[in-house]
């Protein structure tokens, strides 16, 4: 018998649950929009060449690739930042700079589903192109903030810790350590926290002392020239208890250039809500030096942030707030006499062409029974139709209080108790 069951590392939204990630849509648009950033759209489909020339032949272990009627490699995108690099590098004579860019859009991994981590993930991406200014990066460390604090965060629950991959150029300038040991040296630091025997052999094959890092990270004033533009740009919006150096993180990307960061919560063991950094020669890779402009970004992935806020007071009230206010209809029309059937299909459409979300029962039923439908699909009023009409009776479904109006007031009338219902709700 054929397999029906969902693939492991995928997953099935009921209703509820996809209403709980448009939340984080929502709010993560409202605030890339604040900051005026624009929206794009690349394909979750991508040549698996662009993966290739990002981060080498070992990324096609964690792709999703195929090979497709033409014969073309293509892979389902593990992220989006080489389709941003490839779609800007083609586009970007046709747009004022800095390019401020965001996508909101599924990403796939072949790899073995945990904690925080899917075969499918939605992405949330910002970039800032055309921008070599620190202020670039403290603007997406600013927006990143406001993300979290629109969930209803505090510098309590979360801390972005920043970092600068030249910070380590110093580091090994100092110990007249050639340049060229830097990414076999940042692979070894980025394993730092998890698997520090392991860092310690690294190191050592480079004749690098493991106290020599956790003293240089421990005191990063070699590098604050790197880190104050950003830090005083913060502090300067008034939120810098959101933000500390941390020289420990590097992020594992190689295709980084200079200010990494990422945001991690105070109060769970998750992995990092959200990462990204500055990537000035990615451009100039994807277009064979065609374009060559420096750029800065952060992903956020929805199913950290989402197990985040359900684990943190403030922010899952909010999420709560959202979900109650999301009904399928504020209004049920409920037919009290079956011969008005007609009238009611006028009232709907008359709620429906002024905006209103509204339902109704579909074929004949007990006067009782459609107000325990109503009721079930959270409607705020229920719009009753019965000899009487034109005059039609309005009942608020929370109060019980019941008003008369007519169909030429219908939608004045109902606005009218809408309102005041809502009012009501939010005063209790």
């Amino acid at each position: 018998m054929a397999n029906i069951e969902t693939p492991p590392g995928f997953e099935d939204l009921l209703p509820e649950e996809l209403n709980a990630r448009n939340y984080l849509f929502e709010t993560w648009r409202k605030i890339a929009m604040r900051y005026g950033f624009v929206e794009y759209e690349t394909p979750v489909i991508e040549f698996t060449e662009l993966y290739r020339k990002k981060s080498g032949d070992e990324i096609v272990s964690e792709l999703f690739s195929f090979t497709d009627r033409g014969k073309r490699d293509l892979a389902l995108r593990p992220e989006v930042t080489p389709s941003l690099a490839r779609l800007a590098s083609k586009n970007q004579r046709n747009y004022p700079k800095p390019l401020k860019w965001f996508e909101i859009g599924s990403c796939f991994r072949a790899e073995s589903p945990q904690r925080g981590r899917r075969r499918e993930f939605i992405q949330f991406n910002n970039d800032i192109v055309g921008e070599s200014s620190p202020a670039a990066d403290a603007e997406l460390i600013a927006m990143l903030i406001d993300v979290m604090r629109e969930f209803g965060f505090t510098c309590e629950d979360v801390k972005i810790r920043l970092s600068d991959r030249k910070a380590w150029d110093i580091f090994l300038a100092d110990r007249e350590l050639p340049v060229d040991d830097l990414p076999k040296f940042l692979s070894a630091l980025d394993k730092l926290e998890k698997d520090p025997e392991s860092t310690e052999r690294k190191l050592d094959e480079l004749g690098i002392a493991i106290e020599d890092v956790r003293a240089f990270i421990a005191n990063p004033s070699a590098a604050a020239e790197l880190f104050n533009p950003i830090t005083d740009s913060l502090a300067e919006r008034g939120l810098a208890d959101f933000v500390q150096v941390d020289l420990s993180i590097v992020r594992g990307l190689a295709y980084y250039t200079g200010a990494v960061f990422e945001l991690f919560s105070l109060k769970s063991k998750h992995r990092a809500i959200a990462g990204g950094g500055r990537y000035d020669q990615l451009l100039a890779l994807m277009s064979n030096g065609k374009v060559d402009l420096p750029a800065v970004g952060y992903a956020m992935g929805n199913v950290v942030i989402l197990d985040l806020i359900r684990e943190t007071a403030e922010p899952l009230a909010r999420l709560e707030e959202y979900l109650t206010a999301k009904t399928p209809a504020d209004v049920f029309v409920v037919v009290a006499d079956e011969g008005e059937r007609a009238a009611a299909l006028s009232v709907v459409q008359k709620l429906r062409d002024a905006d209103m979300s509204t339902d109704f029962p579909l074929t004949s039923a007990k006067f009782d029974k459609q107000f325990k439908s109503a009721e079930k699909l959270g409607a705020k009023l229920a719009v009753i139709i019965g000899s009487e009409f034109p005059e039609i009776s309005v009942k608020n479904l929370k109060t019980r209080e019941e008003t008369n109006t007519t169909f030429d007031y219908l939608v004045e009338s109902v606005r009218s108790l809408m309102e005041a219902s809502d009012t009501k709700n939010l005063i209790a």
